[in-house]
């Protein structure tokens, strides 16, 4: 019950994994605030966890956003886990792909939770205390076909994140990277097209995926123990991003040589 009492924001809580880490951490006790675009869906999510508050909106929406973290600190008085989870999927060739694809997604998968994160960071930061977790995946570690997208998205992602983890380690900030692999999700359903429209259809690796239940459970536990970088995958797509995992030495070295002044000293030399 690693999280009992604590507030809880997810990102596309409506369905999928977010749904998932809702209902974990309830049952763990946490509080939950859910966001997601679907307000009956989360409505639904909400229904399954006795402390939850629902604030719907599009994560683009910065305007929205803003509105939204003064309703979550007000109603939970700060914000223990942040789980940027909310994303979509893309299914086609580089060749072939609109440019308003790549704005679309990357504007949600990536620029989104930097956004959601910044607003949020002064108030975790200020509290000494507090997780961040991004929701990246296999294809951010290990680029893959039919993805540039998101592939692109997910690897920057994780890019904020580890150089963020270097910054606020000393300030009692943890930040979690989460690399799922085939998670039984509507991911591939809603994934984007060439032409920007919804694909419709699933995958065979999808569908024959990790349950989501399980692997929420799994990343809760790895998140409690601390781990910086999280892979919940099986067969290849667990041996891709095994084999580029960041060794702790690095997150290490870098988090201290900025507790020593590394930064301070660059603005100086500014």
């Amino acid at each position: 019950m690693a999280f009992a009492g604590q507030a809880a924001w997810i990102t596309g809580a409506s369905s999928g994994i977010g749904a998932a880490f809702a209902r974990a951490l309830a049952a763990q006790g946490a509080r939950v605030i859910l966001s997601g675009r679907d307000e009956a869906a989360l409505a639904a999510v909400a229904a399954d966890c006795p402390q939850a508050l629902v604030l719907p909106f599009e994560v683009t929406d910065r305007d929205a956003m803003a509105s939204a973290v003064a309703s979550a600190l007000e109603w939970s008085g700060g914000i223990d886990l942040l789980i940027n989870n909310a994303g979509i999927s893309q299914r086609s060739l580089a060749i072939d792909t609109a440019i308003g694809v790549y704005d679309r997604v990357i504007a949600v998968d990536l620029l989104a939770p930097i956004a959601l994160t910044q607003a949020l960071l002064p108030h975790i930061v200020a509290r000494k205390d507090g997780r961040i977790v991004m929701i990246s995946s296999v294809a951010g570690k290990v680029g893959s076909p039919m993805r540039t997208a998101y592939s692109a998205a997910k690897f920057g992602l994780i890019g904020y994140a580890d150089a963020l983890r270097c910054e606020t380690a000393h300030q009692g900030v943890k930040v979690h990277v989460v690399c799922p692999g085939s998670i039984r999700t509507n991911v591939s359903r809603n994934a984007l097209t060439a032409d920007g429209s919804r694909r419709g259809t699933s995958d065979k690796a999808i569908e024959n995926g990790i349950d989501p239940a399980d692997a929420v459970q799994r990343i809760l536990a790895a998140i409690a123990a601390d781990e910086r970088e999280i892979v919940v995958a099986e067969g290849a797509e667990q041996y891709l991003a095994e084999t580029t995992r960041t060794p702790d030495e690095i997150f290490d070295r870098l988090a201290d040589a900025v507790a020593k002044g590394y930064a301070s000293k660059m603005a100086d030399a500014q």
